[in-house]
C-alpha cells in the first residue's frame, strides 16, 4: 500500500484523531505528550500529560479525553528501534484525563472502579449517547501478568463500571456502526473479541463460559494493537511482528495490509470521503497517511 510520510521523529505515537482543520493530534507514549501534526509536517506541543498518554478521543464537550496508562513500559532501544519493554517498578497505575482544548486545562477523571486501581489504561471509544468504553491493557510484573479489563465510564467523571474482567492484555476497542457490539483486540492472543450491548453501558451477559464471541484468532506469533472501524463494519487493528494493518470482516475473514515497521500500533479514518487514513509507525516514529481502499466509519464526536 502505498503511502507517505507526514512526520517522523516521534516518541513512540499512538491514539491518532482525525481533526477538521486537517491536522491530526495524536499521544507521544514515551514523550508523555499530546501533539498536533500539520499537514505539511509541522509539529507542537498540545498538551504535557506525564504518565504514558495512550489512546486518546474527542469527546461531547470538544475534550479530548486520554488513557493514560502511567508509564508502564522501560523503553528499550533494538539497532535504532524504539521497542516498549517490562514494566517500571515504580509504576503505581493509570487513569482517564480530559484535557479542555479551550482553557488548556488537563485533570484527571479516574484512577479506580469499584477502589481498585486502574492498571494501565489503553484505548477508548465514545457511543452515541456521549459516554465512552475503554481498555485497560493490565500490565507486566515479575511474577506474571496483571490481568486488564473492560470499562464504560461517563465523561463527567460521575460514573465508571467495569463490564469484562481478567482479560490478558486488552488494547484496541471500537463500536460497529449500529453500536449493537463492542470489538476489543487482546494483544498477546491475537485475537477480536465481540461483546453485543444490551443497551449504552452496558454488555449483555455472555452465552456460555466465554467472556464474549470470538471474530479470529490471528495465526502465528501476530500481535495486535489499536483499532478504527470501517463505515461497513470491518474492523481495522494495528498488528504487531507481521506490521500493518488487519482487517477483521465480522465474520472472521482477515485481510493484511503492510506497513515498514513492526510495531504499528494505530489508525483513524478522516478527509471528506472518510477514506483517509493515519496510521502510527511507532518503533520508527513516524505518522503515516494513505487512501484507504474503504471508508471509515465517522466517529460521534468531531472537532
Amino acid at each position: 500500500m502505498e503511502f507517505e510520510v507526514v512526520a517522523e521523529g516521534l516518541e513512540f505515537p499512538e491514539g491518532p484523531i482525525a481533526m477538521a482543520d486537517g491536522s491530526v493530534i495524536l499521544t507521544e507514549i514515551k514523550g508523555r505528550r499530546l501533539t498536533r501534526i500539520w499537514p505539511d509536517g509541522r509539529r507542537e506541543t498540545v498538551c504535557e500529560t506525564g504518565g504514558g498518554p495512550n489512546g486518546a478521543a474527542l469527546g461531547p464537550d470538544g475534550a479530548i479525553y486520554i488513557t493514560n496508562n502511567g508509564g508502564s513500559f522501560e523503553w528499550l532501544d533494538n539497532n535504532g528501534l524504539t521497542i516498549p519493554g517490562p514494566t517500571p517498578a515504580s509504576h503505581q497505575g493509570g487513569s482517564i484525563q480530559r484535557f479542555d482544548l479551550k482553557t488548556g486545562k488537563l485533570e484527571t477523571l479516574y484512577e479506580a472502579c469499584d477502589g481498585r486501581r486502574l492498571v494501565g489504561p489503553n484505548d477508548l471509544v465514545f457511543d452515541k449517547s456521549g459516554g465512552f468504553w475503554f481498555t485497560d491493557h493490565g500490565c507486566s510484573t515479575p511474577e506474571g501478568r496483571k490481568f486488564g479489563a473492560l470499562y464504560y465510564a461517563k465523561p463527567d467523571g460521575s460514573h465508571i463500571s467495569r463490564q469484562r474482567d481478567h482479560f490478558v492484555s486488552p488494547n484496541g476497542v471500537g463500536l460497529s456502526p449500529d453500536e449493537k457490539v463492542v470489538y476489543m483486540a487482546d494483544t498477546n492472543l491475537g485475537r477480536l473479541w465481540a461483546f453485543d450491548v444490551a443497551e449504552p453501558g452496558r454488555l449483555a451477559p455472555p452465552d456460555g463460559f466465554a467472556p464474549g464471541r470470538v471474530v479470529c484468532n490471528l495465526p502465528g506469533y501476530q500481535l495486535l494493537d489499536s483499532l478504527a472501524v470501517e463505515a461497513g463494519g470491518k474492523v481495522c487493528v494495528a498488528t504487531i511482528i507481521n506490521g500493518g494493518i488487519t482487517a477483521f470482516d465480522p465474520n472472521g475473514t482477515t485481510e493484511h495490509y503492510a506497513f515498514p515497521d513492526l510495531v504499528t500500533t494505530n489508525i483513524c479514518f478522516g478527509g471528506p470521503d472518510m477514506r483517509d487514513a493515519w496510521i502510527t509507525l511507532s518503533a520508527t516514529g513516524k505518522l503515516a497517511k494513505t487512501r484507504w481502499p474503504r471508508p471509515g466509519l465517522k466517529l460521534n464526536f468531531s472537532a
